[in-house]
């Protein structure tokens, strides 16, 4: 994939990240956990490949759109999901050069927020788990009841929580890997740079401003700098707000 070219001397005034498929590499517990469901509930397993189009978008949609569940049995699935995966999720490694690439937009003051459709809960175990959740100013997902749950309204909720901590979002982007993030942002006039690692087909890409295939190409991207150059630290920015 073809990446497209933005100016290297572009600052980012915060950054957002979708975490499966982005920052963690999810898919295989995310999977299992959605062929049990299936079982569980006396359905046709689905291929790996269709099993793997349920990871990003949030959930309970995708039960009732792609599995076809009414209202009833898409909740019933969700709970069966949440019971199976949630003893694994911790296992899921974090991709190749992340923890680097947080370590320097960190160490140059970039803010950083997670917009994610996991729920949030599950978001802040799993970053603490990984030792990754002081990177975060805002950790922002979808809430455990559902009513928060389109990426447009999990990316308005972290910049709420970014703008809160007295974080200029004027300049903000999006890392995510599925168009499902491209759309989400553009809904609150934010763009996206796409990782080529997650689980996103070539076509989600159309409307990403970047495409990157590595940590490092990504973080030449966000800090304005070729690959392998340091940059020079932002202002430093508030400390981190619980929210």
């Amino acid at each position: 994939m073809e990446t497209p070219l933005i100016p290297l001397t572009r600052t980012w005034s915060a950054v957002l990240f979708d975490l499966d498929g982005t920052l963690v590499d999810s898919a295989a517990s995310i999977t299992a956990s959605l062929a049990h469901t299936f079982e569980a509930l006396g359905l046709p397993v689905p291929s790996d490949e269709a099993l793997r189009a349920y990871v990003g978008p949030p959930l309970l949609d995708s039960l009732r759109q792609r599995a076809g569940l009414d209202e009833a049995r898409a909740w019933e699935a969700l709970r069966l999901y949440r019971e199976h995966y949630e003893p694994t999720a911790m296992h899921a490694p974090v991709f190749p050069g992340v923890e680097g690439l947080l370590s320097r937009l960190d160490d140059a003051g970039v803010p950083l927020a997670l917009a994610t459709s996991k729920p949030e809960s599950m978001a802040r175990r799993i970053l603490d788990h990984l030792g990754l959740a002081d990177r975060f100013t805002v950790i922002a997902g979808a809430s455990d009841d559902e009513t928060r749950s389109a990426k447009s309204d999990i990316v308005a909720y972290a910049l709420g929580g970014l703008q809160a901590a007295g974080i200029d979002t004027s300049n903000t982007v999006m890392v995510g890997d599925r168009g499902y993030d491209i759309v989400g942002a553009a809904a609150n006039d934010v763009p996206t740079i796409l990782v080529e690692w997650g689980y996103g087909s070539p076509a989600e890409a159309a409307d990403a401003i970047a495409v990157v295939h590595s940590a490092d190409q990504l973080a030449s991207l966000l800090l304005g700098t070729r690959p392998g150059e340091r940059s020079t630290p932002h202002a430093a920015p508030p400390p981190r707000a619980a929210y």
